[in-house]
């Protein structure tokens, strides 16, 4: 079954026509990457299937249950505010600069919004948020802040409470753009470890020996359209020419 599925998505900003015609799908259980340039609409893509964007055109639905739509005379509808928040809970995001609340700690950062947003007990929550922060490596630095942290530290406190919402997709805005090079390594390593946990996953990301290692599919956009898609292996020994470009610098670091 599809978990998202997005039609025909157009998004411009003034005249800059960031995403044209997009559609795509992602399964139960899929780990699809976006890869492409700067400016190829990957980021919009993201916020438009998460709602934090507003789209000029096109329709996202989650399970079977429509969040976004064109209406008969083409104007997007948004589902109304209870369906959206019942739909939001169906994802988490994870963002490239971290967005954890800087005054709470480590801990009060995951538990937030299950307790607020799902309204569920304090004391589940509690037990939940703690074994995540195990399995982030992270259960000595439940009291710390954010700013006692270092930024793997803190992608991994952002990854756990994305998790703690249980959702049934994950997507990763490229999760280690602001991470040095050691630092971006223990993130991916991390992500790495939730395929165990059979979520569908939509990772932006320009780190492509990643995404051609973790990726069921993989997504490649260049000027607001997707130029191709396919298994990694696909799209990394693909004949496209603008693939091929983008991927250059790849090949030259694998064969150099």
């Amino acid at each position: 079954m599809n978990i998202l599925e997005i039609k025909n998505i157009e998004k411009s900003f003034g005249e800059n026509k960031v995403l044209r015609d997009i559609s795509l799908s992602v399964k139960d259980g899929e780990i699809v990457s976006v890869i492409g340039p700067s400016g190829s609409g990957k980021s919009t893509l993201l916020r438009c299937a998460c709602m934090l964007e507003t789209m000029d055109r096109g329709s996202v639905v989650y399970e079977g249950e429509p969040a976004v739509w064109n209406e008969g005379d083409g104007r997007v509808q948004y589902a109304d505010k209870k369906r959206l928040r019942e739909l939001r809970s169906l994802y988490g995001l994870v963002f490239q600069n971290f967005n954890l609340f800087p005054h709470y700690s480590v801990l009060r950062n995951v538990m937030d919004a299950p307790i607020h947003v799902q309204k569920r007990g304090r004391d589940e929550v509690k037990r939940e948020a703690m074994a995540l922060l195990e399995k982030m490596g992270l259960s000595d630095k439940a009291a710390m802040y954010p700013c006692q942290l270092s930024g793997g530290q803190q992608q991994r406190v952002a990854i756990a409470r994305a998790l703690a919402l249980n959702p049934k997709i994950l997507f990763f805005d490229e999760p280690t753009s602001a991470l040095d090079p050691e630092l971006t390594q223990e993130v991916l390593k991390v992500i790495k470890s939730l395929a165990d946990l059979k979520i569908a996953m939509v990772i932006v990301t320009h780190e492509m020996a990643f995404a051609k290692d973790i990726s069921d599919r993989v997504i490649f956009m260049a000027g607001g359209v997707i130029v191709e898609e396919g298994s990694p292996e696909q799209v990394f020994a693909s004949d496209n020419e603008r693939t091929r470009a983008f991927l250059g610098k790849y090949y030259e670091k694998t064969e150099g």
